[in-house]
């Protein structure tokens, strides 16, 4: 298994927090997804052989987000 720690640009209440982690951990491949709302962090932890970095950042974009890899 893999991690990735984003810092969501564009995250403004609970609720779009909600939406990330569940859209996300509905990825195949996606183990699991984390959220610190105070700091808009995100760290998912993934299986490299199915997702890469990139599917996942690019699916947070399709949600109307925007995150960046920190």
């Amino acid at each position: 298994m893999s991690q990735i720690t984003l810092q969501l640009e564009t995250l403004t209440c609970p609720s779009c927090m909600k939406t990330i982690i569940q859209t996300t951990n509905k990825l195949k491949g996606v183990e699991s997804t984390k959220i610190l709302f105070d700091s808009s962090k995100a760290r998912i932890t993934f299986n490299e052989k199915i997702i890469t970095e990139a599917e996942i950042m690019d699916n947070i974009v399709k949600m109307g987000y925007q995150s960046r890899k920190i």
